[in-house]
């Protein structure tokens, strides 16, 4: 499960790096900024709720 977390952070690191490096779409760098978010905010949680 943490492997699957850490390979949807980087997807979205890169969405978001291209989004800021390609001109025209900062929708993209936008994305990828919220769903690393939310990603990282479930990886918390679940992270947090297994060692209970």
């Amino acid at each position: 499960m943490i492997a699957l977390i850490v390979i949807l952070l980087v997807i979205w690191a890169i969405l978001a790096i291209l989004g800021f490096a390609i001109k025209g779409l900062l929708w993209l760098a936008i994305l990828g900024i919220v769903f690393f978010v939310i990603t990282l905010i479930v990886g918390w949680l679940r992270r947090g709720a297994s060692r209970s």
